[in-house]
């Protein structure tokens, strides 16, 4: 069995973000790994062809970033006998999660994964994703529906 130095929790805001963050905070206490917890924040996209003033782009995601880091930084508190890191990017979740493991040189990314079915399991999900371009290990963490 490997021993994991550094865990990547890839989180989302919702109940499944929950699930991850816990199977994570196991093994890194099992392992006496650093725990990195990571929320990736995708652009908004804004359709102007309508005569609706939208907040700008910018503004939205700032929010979202700034709800993200609350959020994490509520994960950190509580966690007192574990070294971990938060952090939010922006940009696609997949590649970013990639992107932040290799340059975090992550040893185990933890990830939420749903049940497809039919043409779903054809259009693939970031878990796909992650667990087909990852230069690690990878926990799919099976979440019920």
């Amino acid at each position: 069995m490997a021993i994991y130095a550094k865990v990547l929790a890839t989180l989302d805001l919702g109940r499944d973000g929950e699930e991850v963050y816990e199977r994570a905070v196991e093994l890194a206490k099992k392992y006496s790994a650093k725990l990195l917890l990571l929320h990736v924040v995708e652009y908004v996209p804004v359709d102007l062809g309508s005569d609706l003033m939208l907040p700008q782009p910018l503004e939205i995601e700032e929010s979202l970033v700034a709800r993200a880091k609350k959020n994490l930084a509520d994960k950190v508190k509580g966690l007192d006998d574990v070294d971990v890191v938060s952090s939010v990017e922006m940009g696609v979740t997949k590649s970013e999660i990639i992107r932040y493991a290799d340059d975090n040189q992550v040893d185990l990314i933890v990830i939420g994964r749903h049940s497809r079915r039919g043409i779903f399991k054809l259009l693939g999900s970031t878990a796909n994703a992650v667990l087909h371009n990852a230069h690690c290990d990878v926990l799919a963490v099976n979440i019920a529906e």
